[in-house]
């Protein structure tokens, strides 16, 4: 199934007083570019979630945003700095003496002051990893749905407006097959109006003839749109990873249309032809919206 290149996933996780919540959006972008944003604490994850998330897109620009807040005592250990606490003690006995206030010090007091009391964390980072794959996992899996709901919308469309240049296609096939025969009965008459003539040379009308069949058939380049436009439907039904070569064939399908439109001197053809042409740009802007 084909998936648009926007997306977005959310997923939230928390066990044993660890909380992780992580998002993932998309933009259109050419290429595949993945790019991480989580806390400095657990910055040693970012390698890992661009990896698993890289694995699952082929283009689009794509922001994952990870929060980790721990509220477990685990990893925690308070550590008492003992030298600072013995020189706030030691000049708030200084200050005593000289102002004659009583000093009368509690640990609970010193213990206030700063940089005597620091938490270190030290988290086990092999459990963390573990733990942030399960809302990664459910992130991402959100993402790619989300992705192929719009993709399955757009792919719809596509469906559209390719069944409609085909039906043109066949129409402007309609309109070539009487070409040459309009041209020759325009031709003699044209011939017999300038020489003043009742009989036409049909040797050289002949000649005449295939020369402007050789330059205006589109016959080719028909068979080429119909093969193109088989192709667009075979991808679109067939795979996940369409937008390289949907853009492709629609290149080629412009090539095809723009010789039939400088070939053809018929009305029909040339107001069909922009009608195709029309249509096809729109196809090609929608199409840069799946991966």
């Amino acid at each position: 199934m084909p998936r648009s290149m926007t997306g977005f996933g959310r997923a939230k996780y928390e066990v044993d007083g660890r909380e992780y919540q992580i998002e993932l959006k998309s933009v259109n972008y050419k290429y595949s570019d993945v790019s991480v944003k989580l806390p400095r604490n657990i910055s040693y994850l970012e390698e890992k979630i661009k990896s698993e998330v890289s694995k699952n897109i082929s283009r689009g620009k794509v922001d994952v945003f990870v929060s980790f807040v721990n509220n477990s005592s685990k990893g925690k250990n308070i550590k008492i700095n003992n030298e600072i606490a013995k020189i706030y003690i030691d000049e708030l006995k200084k200050l005593s003496e000289e102002t004659g206030i009583e000093s009368n010090f509690r640990a609970i007091d010193i213990s206030k002051m700063p940089d005597v009391l620091t938490i270190q964390n030290e988290d086990d980072e092999e459990l963390i990893m573990s733990e942030t794959q399960i809302p990664l996992n459910e992130a991402i899996e959100n993402f790619i749905s989300m992705k192929e709901t719009e993709g399955n919308r757009i792919s719809q469309d596509l469906k559209e407006r390719i069944n409609n240049i085909q039906i043109k296609v066949e129409k402007i096939s309609e309109y070539s097959t009487g070409l040459i025969e309009d041209y020759v009965v325009k031709l003699e008459a044209r011939i017999k109006e300038i020489l003043k003539v009742d009989v036409v040379d049909e040797t050289r009308l002949a000649q005449e003839v295939v020369i402007f069949a050789d330059k205006t058939s589109i016959q080719e380049e028909l068979t080429r749109l119909r093969s193109h436009i088989s192709q667009f439907n075979d991808i679109l039904t067939n795979s996940s990873v369409v937008g390289k070569k949907l853009d492709f064939i629609i290149q080629e399908m412009n090539r095809e249309i723009n010789t039939i439109g400088s070939k053809s001197g018929s009305l029909n053809i040339t107001n069909l032809v922009i009608d195709v042409k029309t249509e096809l740009e729109d196809i090609r802007e929608q199409v840069q919206n799946l991966e």
